[in-house]
């Protein structure tokens, strides 16, 4: 594939070709004191000169001292929410002179763009590929969205404090699942990409950018940037046997521990890339013409998830967490064949109470076989 050294005065071009190619970008953007992702369509909507401070149930921006575009690592919303919007309708029911009519929804064709893809973020995406298109029965409304997705990802130049990516090896390096690269560089008197195509697709519009050819000493560059960056991992998590390891202590009191510090608000679901909880919701108008299902997200954190003929499977937040964590890390590989975590950290930064998974983790691997 080919490559290509684009100046910031430059970057400009990158999403008129996106913008010229029919393409909606969605990309990062700072609203309400956090980087979201939504519609943008200029550099200059983007997070410039921002980074994120992270930890447990803690997250703040701050200026940085240079005008980076792509300083900061992730926040609350990930791509799901484009692919698996929180809301979809599913079919309508419309009632007229005495008969019903079935209308099944249409789903929106939209070619998106997505710019900013961390690593960790292309990890995620692909489980979800595996979830809603490879495990069987297809999702439509997932298999739209995602048909024509051009995928612009970037290496990460910095790491949150709630990072592991390291430990779960997606990242800091994107190395597959995305259209074109970059990396950020910055130094004293440079402000520059390097882009790299990973598709035919990439390379088609990378050549309709304007800048000059890579050089091996580019290549290096980039290689010191996900170096240190991987360095600089704000967490971490020993997988060694995982799976077994939670098989093999369902009973461990840290569960319990666990369980008294936990709100069982959701928000660790709400935020994962890689969860896909749902349930189906009724609604009908109040002149009972039209009645509407609807597909939204739905959490095991939930009391009546699990709820079989009106009785709650899992009536605990001790039993409700430790299907999450479980799940996640352990049974996720059986259904899907790997794990369904890739150390974004979300669901460390946005738990009200800072419950962090690699610490839960880190526990029972500590005491294992403290069975009460």
């Amino acid at each position: 594939m080919s490559s290509k050294i684009v100046d910031r005065s430059d970057i400009g071009t990158l999403f008129e070709a996106l913008a010229h190619a029919g393409y909606q970008i969605m990309g990062p953007t700072v609203r309400d004191g956090a980087i979201v992702y939504d519609q943008v369509e200029a550099a200059d909507d983007l997070p410039i000169g921002w980074t994120d401070i992270q930890d447990g149930g803690s997250y703040r921006l701050k200026r940085r001292d240079d005008d980076a575009l792509f300083g900061y690592a992730v926040g609350q919303h990930s791509w799901k929410e484009m692919l698996f919007p929180p809301r979809t309708e599913l079919f309508r029911v419309e009632r007229s002179d005495g008969s019903l009519r079935f209308v099944p929804s249409q789903v929106p064709e939209v070619s998106y763009a997505f710019l900013g893809v961390r690593a960790c973020e292309l990890a995620a995406m692909a489980i979800q590929d595996r979830v809603f298109l490879g495990s069987g029965e297809v999702d439509r409304t997932y298999e739209t969205a995602r048909r024509d997705v051009f995928t612009v990802a970037v290496n990460c130049m910095v790491a949150g404090g709630t990072c592991f990516c390291v430990s779960m090896g997606t990242g800091p390096r994107c190395t597959d699942g995305y259209d074109m690269v970059l990396t950020e560089v910055i130094d004293d008197d440079r402000h520059e990409f390097v882009l790299e195509s990973g598709t035919r697709a990439g390379e088609d519009l990378l050549a309709r950018l304007p800048g000059r050819a890579a050089a091996q000493t580019d290549f290096d560059e980039v290689d010191g940037i996900v170096a240190r960056t991987a360095s600089q991992m704000g967490r971490s998590m020993d997988n060694t046997g995982i799976k077994e390891l939670l098989y093999e202590n369902l009973e461990h009191p840290r569960w319990e521990d666990v369980a008294q510090r936990c709100l069982a608000c959701t928000n660790c679901t709400l935020v994962c890339p890689t969860c896909f909880c749902s349930t189906t919701e009724d609604a009908v108008s109040l002149d009972s013409a039209i009645a509407t299902r609807s597909r939204r997200w739905d959490s095991c954190f939930t009391l009546d998830f699990s709820g079989v003929h009106g009785v709650p499977v899992r009536s605990t937040t001790k039993e409700r967490y430790r299907q999450w964590m479980t799940h996640k890390l352990a049974s996720w590989y059986d259904q899907f064949g790997s794990s369904g975590c890739v150390g974004c950290g979300r669901c460390i930064t946005w738990c009200p109470v800072g419950i962090d998974i690699t610490a839960e983790v880190a526990a029972i691997r500590a005491t294992q076989g403290a069975i009460t």
